[in-house]
């Protein structure tokens, strides 16, 4: 479980540094100065954090349910 999560881990962080560099368009940058200026950006962060933690919360308790079942 510990080597597929740090491969994961190390996945996520790779792919989070491409998309920063990706991100960097001025068109879009338009439209996160209006949501960040209205305050509704911080609301669109806490809905994708918490959907995300939430997967990962599923996730890991699926991957512990099936690894109870493999002992058996």
């Amino acid at each position: 479980m510990k080597k597929y999560f740090k491969s994961f881990l190390l996945i996520l962080i790779a792919h989070v540094c491409v998309v920063s560099v990706y991100a960097q368009d001025a068109a879009v940058n338009a439209n996160t100065d209006v949501m960040r200026s209205n305050g509704k950006i911080y609301v669109v962060m806490a809905v994708v954090a918490t959907i995300v933690t939430g997967l990962f919360i599923y996730v890991y308790s699926i991957d512990k349910k099936i690894s109870k079942l493999e002992n058996k």
